[in-house]
């Protein structure tokens, strides 16, 4: 067994790795930037080494930092997570070049399975059903185009090199192909440094079914049965769960089967997930399931595989990678309930999904029966602008599905963070989906739907009351004479926003400026205040700033021009993701200070809407 191993990687991944680690007594080294000098993974592992400046091009992508680092530290073994080198070949090479025990497949498998047109031609020879499409060397806008209209639209423009919903468009009509396509190699570009895609069609209710599968060195692969992750925004997984909804034994084994050929196609060892493509408009057959990609290295939702499994998937990896076969056999593995997983992120749903950043001045997870957290960070911690903005994983089992999924609304609902803005409402009300519940669910549900499930909700007023009698004092409302009568109507802000309420005899007020309220897995901050009645903007309600760090790369209106409430204004590029700040009201560009292709601090002043007079 490997004795000592350096995870290359931080936040929830390096913590997860760890904590398998530590049980099977194998020191863990591991590596930080400036930013995370004080992240849990760094306080988790047995030693630490400092690898570089903040942003992950300097620091964590510095493969020559990190093996450096595991030589340094005496370290045996490097274990990837998953995102940043996880998928690099030639880094996976570097590794083994330097004596030291790489944690995954091997790089010839990385290689094979690395590039989407590549890895489906492979699995054309290998028998494996692939969806229609294009996977050609020209990559002319106009050939690409052309093949678009011969394949029919929709289609899906592809980054060969993409991964975790980055480096995709869906394109539903021609004028929109030309766009989509440079927005789509523009991001493949700065993610990946490769900005090659691919077509192909575009199934109607699609859903994203994926196959766990996991090989040794001694020849055996296995698989560890399917996920349903369709429920995703903008290509980018939600909720995932274990099984599948509506899968029969006998679709479950050709489908399950057919990731196993994918995997001894490329002679693969270690954790890898054959991803597919089915239609979700009729009954789940194994005929409406077609290849999209692999992925050769965990991945984010394999809790929910551990869960209905009762095996360690990271345990699994190293006893892999230290040259002992498989812990089971196909026969032993069976499935036990049913899993679902929840991505609980850093970002605002009612401000279109921004990230959101700041110290986590309160971060409490809620726990239930069959519940499980898998997060990297703790109260008191930074959320920062240079990483991923998930912030923690919330797993809960059951004997059904739907045990399992009203544990996990649970957890959501015991969930409170502050003041970093959190997507556990919009999970709850995700969860809650009549379609979601019965099982009824495609990739393109959330853009159905996901405006409802995105709707900031209200403090119940009960809620709202008790905090407010919180802030009044025993003797005295705000404002109000002594001998005011017993109701009384007082004025606070709740988060920055006027709000009247109507106070019920003596306040308990102890002489606090400001209480939270937790309800429905979302937080908000009440403040006595006065206001005027005015239902007018203010000042600064039309001020459009930059939420984060980043790099401004389009801009869509002029000064002087008038917009209308939702209407795009322009794109910022931050934390690995392309956002799209939108105009809050009708009014006018009274200000324009945007530019495209410059670097912008948070809170940058970038546009000033002034609204319709009425």
């Amino acid at each position: 067994m490997i004795s000592s191993i350096l995870i290359a990687n931080r936040g929830e991944i390096a913590c997860r790795v760890i904590r398998t680690a530590r049980r099977l007594g194998i020191r863990t080294v591991a590596v930080y930037s400036d930013a995370d000098a004080n992240a849990l993974h760094v306080r988790s592992a047995d030693e630490a080494v400092h690898i570089g400046p903040a942003p992950a091009r300097e620091s964590y992508l510095v493969g020559e930092k990190i093996i450096a680092a595991a030589k340094a530290t005496g370290a045996e073994a490097i274990h990837p997570g998953y995102g940043f080198l996880s998928e690099n070949a030639e880094f996976a090479q570097a590794v083994i070049d330097a004596g030291l025990v790489w944690v995954g497949p091997k790089p010839h498998s990385i290689t094979a399975m690395g590039l989407k047109d590549a890895a489906k031609k492979l699995m054309q020879e290998a028998g494996v059903p692939t969806t229609p499409g294009y996977l050609g060397d020209n990559q002319d806008p106009a050939h690409l185009a052309a093949e678009a209209a011969k394949i029919g639209y929709p289609v899906l423009i592809k980054a060969v090199a993409g991964g975790g919903g980055k480096g995709m468009r869906l394109v539903e009509q021609p004028e929109d192909f030309a766009d989509a396509l440079a927005s789509c190699q523009r991001e493949a570009a700065a993610s990946f440094g490769n900005d090659v895609v691919l077509i192909e069609k575009y199934i109607l209710s699609p859903r994203h079914i994926e196959v766990q599968v996991f090989g040794d060195s001694h020849g055996n692969v296995v698989h560890l049965f399917e996920r349903d992750c369709s429920l995703q925004r903008r290509h980018q997984k939600v909720i995932e769960e274990a099984p599948a909804p509506g899968m029969d034994e006998a679709t479950r084994e050709a489908v399950c089967q057919a990731a196993v050929r994918a995997a001894k196609a490329v002679d693969y060892e270690g954790a890898g997930t054959i991803e597919f493509i089915a239609d979700g408009s009729g009954k789940l057959s194994a005929d409406k399931i077609w290849f999209m990609e692999m992925n050769t290295r965990l991945q984010v939702e394999h809790p929910v595989t551990e869960e209905i499994t009762g095996q360690d998937l990271v345990e699994w990896q190293i006893r892999v990678a230290s040259g002992a076969p498989l812990p089971k056999k196909q026969a032993e593995l069976s499935i036990n309930g049913w899993a679902m997983e929840a991505r609980l992120y850093a970002e605002d749903p009612a401000k279109g999904f921004l990230p959101s950043i700041g110290t986590l001045e309160l971060f409490e997870l809620g726990e239930v029966e069959g519940g499980r957290i898998d997060t990297g960070v703790y109260e008191g911690a930074a959320v920062t602008p240079f990483y991923d903005p998930m912030i923690a994983k919330l797993i809960a089992r059951g004997e059904t599905r739907d045990e399992a999924r009203e544990r996990l609304s649970d957890m959501l609902h015991d969930s409170a963070v502050w003041p970093v803005k959190t997507n556990a409402a919009f999970l709850i009300n995700a969860l809650a989906h009549q379609d979601f519940a019965a099982g009824k669910v495609d990739t393109g549900l959330i853009g159905r739907d996901g405006d409802a499930m995105a709707a900031d909700p209200e403090p119940s007023d009960e809620m709202l009351l008790d905090a407010a009698m919180s802030l009044v004092p025993a003797t005295l409302a705000p404002g109000l004479r002594l001998n005011a009568a017993p109701r009384r109507v007082a004025s606070f802000l709740l988060d920055g926003e006027p709000v009247d309420i109507e106070i019920e005899g003596e306040g308990s007020g102890t002489g606090e400026t400001s209480v939270l309220i937790a309800e429905n897995g979302k937080v908000w901050q009440l403040q006595p205040w006065r206001v005027d009645g005015s239902g007018n903007h203010g000042a600064h309600d039309g001020d459009i700033v930059s939420p984060m760090p980043g790099k401004i790369i389009a801009v869509d209106v002029t000064e002087g021009q008038s917009v209308t409430k939702g209407q795009k204004l322009l794109t910022l590029e931050a934390m690995k993701m392309e956002h799209t700040l939108t105009a809050p009201f009708d009014g006018t560009v009274a200000e324009l200070k945007a530019i495209a292709g410059a670097q912008v601090q948070v809170e940058a002043l970038l546009a000033r809407i002034e609204a319709v007079e009425e």
